[in-house]
């Protein structure tokens, strides 16, 4: 009986339909509310990967990595799969392993385009064409 109560609860919320999108566009605006006539909350880059928790006509309510919410329009979003770093520094690496050499150190907030998957490594692209690979814990 909890279990369906919890279940009915998400699903009310939306939470339980929640689906992720990102950033198909090099700068895209977050606003406070859904039209361009709200106040731009924060402005962010290609593949930021968000869930969608709301649609109201072609606008997205969202939540970033951090539980942070705004919206977006639609344009702005696409299903690529993308990731982003989730702790302060994380190694990006020539293969999935920590013997492999560090390509980059991506800070907490950069976001990647992922490529593949290797065990619980996964292959990413920057959006400025760096390729290289990441440990699944590092990122959201």
């Amino acid at each position: 009986m909890v279990l369906f109560a919890v279940l009915c609860l998400l699903v009310l919320t939306g939470e339980a339909t929640a689906r992720r999108l990102a950033v198909s566009v090099k700068r895209a605006n977050i606003r406070s509310g859904p039209g361009t006539n709200h106040d731009i909350v924060w402005s962010v880059g290609m593949y930021y990967p968000f869930d969608v928790l709301k649609k109201s006509g072609r606008w997205y309510k969202i939540r970033d990595f951090e539980g942070v919410v705004g919206w977006m329009h639609g344009s702005l979003l696409r299903q690529i799969p993308a990731v982003i770093a989730k702790v302060l520094l994380a190694n990006v690496r020539e293969k999935p392993g920590t013997r492999f050499r560090i390509l980059l150190q991506a800070e907490k907030g950069v976001c990647f385009k992922r490529l593949g998957q290797k065990g619980k490594w996964l292959k990413v692209q920057h959006a400025d064409g760096e390729v290289g690979w990441i440990h699944k814990s590092l990122v959201w």
